[in-house]
Protein backbone atom coordinates (compact mmCIF):
# COMPACT_ATOMS: atom_id res chain seq x y z
CA UNK A 1 0.00 0.00 0.00
CA UNK A 2 1.41 3.41 -0.99
CA UNK A 3 2.45 5.67 1.89
CA UNK A 4 -0.16 8.25 0.92
CA UNK A 5 -2.88 5.66 1.51
CA UNK A 6 -1.68 4.53 4.95
CA UNK A 7 -4.17 5.00 7.80
CA UNK A 8 -3.85 8.51 9.21
CA UNK A 9 -3.47 8.84 13.00
CA UNK A 10 -3.71 12.14 14.89
CA UNK A 11 -1.70 12.39 18.14
CA UNK A 12 -2.99 15.12 20.48
CA UNK A 13 -0.46 15.71 23.26
CA UNK A 14 1.29 18.82 24.59
CA UNK A 15 4.50 16.81 25.02
CA UNK A 16 6.51 17.10 21.79
CA UNK A 17 8.66 14.12 22.78
CA UNK A 18 5.58 11.90 23.02
CA UNK A 19 4.30 13.11 19.65
CA UNK A 20 7.67 12.42 18.03
CA UNK A 21 7.95 8.97 19.64
CA UNK A 22 4.49 7.92 18.45
CA UNK A 23 4.96 9.45 14.99
CA UNK A 24 8.29 7.72 14.55
CA UNK A 25 7.13 4.27 15.65
CA UNK A 26 3.79 4.30 13.85
CA UNK A 27 5.45 5.80 10.79
CA UNK A 28 7.79 2.80 10.64
CA UNK A 29 4.73 0.54 10.65
CA UNK A 30 2.74 1.89 7.71
CA UNK A 31 0.85 4.77 9.29
CA UNK A 32 0.66 8.46 8.49
CA UNK A 33 0.84 10.52 11.68
CA UNK A 34 -0.02 14.16 12.37
CA UNK A 35 0.51 15.89 15.69
CA UNK A 36 -1.45 18.49 17.66
CA UNK A 37 -0.51 20.14 20.95
CA UNK A 38 -3.93 21.55 21.80
CA UNK A 39 -7.64 21.19 21.19
CA UNK A 40 -7.50 24.01 18.64
CA UNK A 41 -4.75 22.29 16.66
CA UNK A 42 -6.73 19.06 16.85
CA UNK A 43 -9.79 20.76 15.35
CA UNK A 44 -7.67 22.27 12.58
CA UNK A 45 -6.18 18.87 11.74
CA UNK A 46 -9.58 17.17 11.71
CA UNK A 47 -10.85 19.81 9.30
CA UNK A 48 -7.83 19.53 7.04
CA UNK A 49 -7.32 15.77 6.94
CA UNK A 50 -9.45 12.64 6.88
CA UNK A 51 -8.20 11.21 10.16
CA UNK A 52 -8.73 7.51 10.88
CA UNK A 53 -7.95 7.42 14.62
CA UNK A 54 -7.16 9.90 17.41
CA UNK A 55 -4.73 9.37 20.28
CA UNK A 56 -5.65 11.97 22.92
CA UNK A 57 -3.82 12.94 26.11
CA UNK A 58 -6.47 13.50 28.75
CA UNK A 59 -4.28 15.75 30.95
CA UNK A 60 -2.80 18.69 29.04
CA UNK A 61 -1.83 21.93 30.86
CA UNK A 62 -4.37 24.67 30.25
CA UNK A 63 -6.68 22.30 28.38
CA UNK A 64 -9.83 20.53 29.48
CA UNK A 65 -9.08 17.10 28.05
CA UNK A 66 -12.38 15.76 29.30
CA UNK A 67 -14.30 18.41 27.37
CA UNK A 68 -12.16 17.88 24.27
CA UNK A 69 -12.84 14.14 24.37
CA UNK A 70 -16.55 14.73 24.96
CA UNK A 71 -16.87 17.14 22.00
CA UNK A 72 -14.81 14.87 19.75
CA UNK A 73 -17.08 11.92 20.46
CA UNK A 74 -20.25 14.00 19.95
CA UNK A 75 -19.01 15.22 16.56
CA UNK A 76 -17.39 12.05 15.25
CA UNK A 77 -17.37 8.25 15.32
CA UNK A 78 -13.57 8.17 15.00
CA UNK A 79 -11.84 5.57 17.16
CA UNK A 80 -10.26 7.32 20.17
CA UNK A 81 -7.43 6.08 22.39
CA UNK A 82 -7.10 8.10 25.61
CA UNK A 83 -3.65 8.31 27.20
CA UNK A 84 -3.01 9.63 30.69
CA UNK A 85 -0.30 9.73 33.33
CA UNK A 86 -2.86 8.71 35.95
CA UNK A 87 -3.25 5.03 36.72
CA UNK A 88 -6.32 5.16 38.95
CA UNK A 89 -9.46 3.34 37.90
CA UNK A 90 -11.60 6.51 38.04
CA UNK A 91 -9.73 8.06 35.09
CA UNK A 92 -10.06 4.88 33.04
CA UNK A 93 -13.79 4.62 33.74
CA UNK A 94 -14.31 8.30 32.96
CA UNK A 95 -12.46 7.97 29.65
CA UNK A 96 -14.58 5.01 28.59
CA UNK A 97 -17.77 6.76 29.67
CA UNK A 98 -16.78 9.72 27.49
CA UNK A 99 -16.87 7.36 24.55
CA UNK A 100 -13.19 6.49 24.21
CA UNK A 101 -12.50 3.12 22.61
CA UNK A 102 -9.35 2.37 24.58
CA UNK A 103 -7.17 3.72 27.39
CA UNK A 104 -3.41 3.65 28.00
CA UNK A 105 -1.36 4.96 30.90
CA UNK A 106 1.98 6.70 30.52
CA UNK A 107 4.64 5.58 30.08
CA UNK A 108 3.39 3.11 27.52
CA UNK A 109 5.09 0.70 25.17
CA UNK A 110 5.03 1.87 21.53
CA UNK A 111 4.59 -1.77 20.55
CA UNK A 112 1.48 -2.07 22.71
CA UNK A 113 0.12 1.20 21.31
CA UNK A 114 0.65 -0.11 17.77
CA UNK A 115 -1.23 -3.31 18.61
CA UNK A 116 -4.15 -1.34 20.06
CA UNK A 117 -4.28 1.02 17.08
CA UNK A 118 -4.35 -1.90 14.65
CA UNK A 119 -7.00 -3.71 16.66
CA UNK A 120 -9.26 -0.64 16.78
CA UNK A 121 -8.95 -0.01 13.05
CA UNK A 122 -9.69 -3.64 12.26
CA UNK A 123 -12.74 -3.49 14.52
CA UNK A 124 -13.95 -0.20 13.04
CA UNK A 125 -13.46 -1.47 9.51
CA UNK A 126 -15.43 -4.67 10.16
CA UNK A 127 -18.46 -3.13 11.86
CA UNK A 128 -21.64 -3.33 9.82
CA UNK A 129 -23.46 0.03 9.89
CA UNK A 130 -26.78 0.08 11.70
CA UNK A 131 -29.95 0.39 9.65
CA UNK A 132 -30.51 3.99 8.66
CA UNK A 133 -26.93 5.07 9.39
CA UNK A 134 -25.26 6.78 6.46
CA UNK A 135 -22.51 4.87 4.70
CA UNK A 136 -21.56 7.72 2.36
CA UNK A 137 -17.88 8.49 1.97
CA UNK A 138 -16.41 11.05 4.29
CA UNK A 139 -13.23 11.27 2.22
CA UNK A 140 -11.51 9.89 -0.85
CA UNK A 141 -7.81 9.26 -1.46
CA UNK A 142 -6.25 8.95 -4.90
CA UNK A 143 -2.65 9.15 -6.16
CA UNK A 144 -1.54 10.84 -2.95
CA UNK A 145 -4.41 13.35 -3.01
CA UNK A 146 -7.18 13.50 -0.41
CA UNK A 147 -10.65 15.03 -0.73
CA UNK A 148 -12.40 15.60 2.61
CA UNK A 149 -16.13 15.66 1.90
CA UNK A 150 -17.16 17.35 5.15
CA UNK A 151 -14.78 20.29 4.89
CA UNK A 152 -14.73 20.27 1.06
CA UNK A 153 -10.96 20.46 1.31
CA UNK A 154 -8.65 19.02 -1.35
CA UNK A 155 -5.09 18.25 -0.22
CA UNK A 156 -2.26 17.52 -2.64
CA UNK A 157 0.41 14.82 -2.08
CA UNK A 158 2.63 17.37 -0.30
CA UNK A 159 -0.14 18.18 2.19
CA UNK A 160 -1.00 21.60 0.75
CA UNK A 161 -4.61 22.69 0.31
CA UNK A 162 -5.87 23.24 -3.22
CA UNK A 163 -8.85 25.56 -3.56
CA UNK A 164 -11.86 24.23 -5.45
CA UNK A 165 -14.92 26.08 -6.66
CA UNK A 166 -18.26 24.57 -5.73
CA UNK A 167 -18.64 23.20 -9.25
CA UNK A 168 -15.16 21.68 -9.24
CA UNK A 169 -15.73 20.06 -5.85
CA UNK A 170 -19.04 18.51 -6.94
CA UNK A 171 -17.55 17.34 -10.22
CA UNK A 172 -14.53 15.74 -8.52
CA UNK A 173 -16.83 14.14 -5.95
CA UNK A 174 -18.88 12.63 -8.78
CA UNK A 175 -15.76 11.16 -10.40
CA UNK A 176 -14.41 9.76 -7.13
CA UNK A 177 -17.74 8.08 -6.36
CA UNK A 178 -17.51 6.12 -9.63
CA UNK A 179 -13.84 5.52 -10.49
CA UNK A 180 -13.23 3.51 -13.64
CA UNK A 181 -16.75 4.16 -14.92
CA UNK A 182 -17.37 6.16 -18.06
CA UNK A 183 -19.60 9.11 -17.14
CA UNK A 184 -21.49 10.99 -19.82
CA UNK A 185 -21.82 14.78 -19.81
CA UNK A 186 -25.47 14.40 -18.77
CA UNK A 187 -24.49 12.25 -15.80
CA UNK A 188 -21.78 14.68 -14.74
CA UNK A 189 -24.13 17.61 -15.23
CA UNK A 190 -26.65 15.99 -12.89
CA UNK A 191 -24.09 14.81 -10.34
CA UNK A 192 -22.23 18.10 -10.15
CA UNK A 193 -25.38 20.25 -10.14
CA UNK A 194 -24.07 22.57 -12.84
CA UNK A 195 -27.49 23.66 -14.00
CA UNK A 196 -26.70 27.33 -14.51
CA UNK A 197 -25.24 26.71 -17.95
CA UNK A 198 -27.51 25.76 -20.82
CA UNK A 199 -24.95 23.88 -22.88
CA UNK A 200 -23.42 20.60 -21.85
CA UNK A 201 -20.04 21.86 -23.15
CA UNK A 202 -19.80 23.74 -19.82
CA UNK A 203 -18.80 20.39 -18.32
CA UNK A 204 -15.77 20.39 -20.62
CA UNK A 205 -14.72 23.79 -19.25
CA UNK A 206 -15.11 22.61 -15.65
CA UNK A 207 -13.08 19.47 -16.38
CA UNK A 208 -10.37 21.55 -18.04
CA UNK A 209 -10.10 23.68 -14.89
CA UNK A 210 -10.10 20.62 -12.64
CA UNK A 211 -7.39 18.97 -14.72
CA UNK A 212 -5.18 22.02 -14.28
CA UNK A 213 -5.36 21.44 -10.53
CA UNK A 214 -4.91 17.68 -10.20
CA UNK A 215 -3.22 16.39 -13.35
CA UNK A 216 0.59 15.93 -13.46
CA UNK A 217 0.42 17.15 -17.07
CA UNK A 218 -2.92 18.83 -17.90
CA UNK A 219 -2.05 18.85 -21.60
CA UNK A 220 -1.86 15.05 -21.54
CA UNK A 221 -4.40 14.03 -18.87
CA UNK A 222 -3.90 10.67 -17.19
CA UNK A 223 -6.28 11.05 -14.23
CA UNK A 224 -9.46 12.26 -15.95
CA UNK A 225 -9.39 10.73 -19.42
CA UNK A 226 -11.68 11.61 -22.30
CA UNK A 227 -13.57 8.73 -23.90
CA UNK A 228 -14.54 10.02 -27.33
CA UNK A 229 -18.24 9.91 -28.00
CA UNK A 230 -19.01 8.67 -24.50
CA UNK A 231 -17.75 11.04 -21.82
CA UNK A 232 -15.00 10.92 -19.21
CA UNK A 233 -13.49 8.38 -16.86
CA UNK A 234 -11.52 8.79 -13.63
CA UNK A 235 -8.72 6.33 -14.34
CA UNK A 236 -6.62 6.11 -11.17
CA UNK A 237 -7.40 3.91 -8.13
CA UNK A 238 -9.57 5.56 -5.48
CA UNK A 239 -9.87 4.65 -1.81
CA UNK A 240 -13.15 5.46 -0.12
CA UNK A 241 -13.18 6.25 3.60
CA UNK A 242 -16.44 5.65 5.43
CA UNK A 243 -17.86 5.64 8.91
CA UNK A 244 -14.88 6.90 10.90
CA UNK A 245 -12.16 4.47 9.88
CA UNK A 246 -10.72 3.33 6.59
CA UNK A 247 -10.28 -0.26 5.55
CA UNK A 248 -6.89 -1.30 6.86
CA UNK A 249 -4.49 -3.86 5.48
CA UNK A 250 -3.21 -4.71 8.94
CA UNK A 251 -0.06 -6.70 9.52
CA UNK A 252 0.33 -9.11 12.39
CA UNK A 253 3.00 -8.19 14.91
CA UNK A 254 6.23 -10.09 14.38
Amino acid sequence: MAADNFPHVLVVDDDAAIRELVAGYLGENEFRVSGASSGKEMSDALERFAIDLVILDLRMPGEDGVQIAHELREQSTLPIIIVSGKRDEADRVMALELGADDYLTKPFSPRELLARVRALLRRAGSVTPAVGRTTDARAYRFAGWELNIGSRRLTDPAGASVELTNGEFCLLNAFLAAPGNVLSRDQLLESSRLYDDVYDRSIDVQILRLRRKIEPDPAHPSVIRTIRGAGYVFSVPVEKLTGGAMRMAAKELG
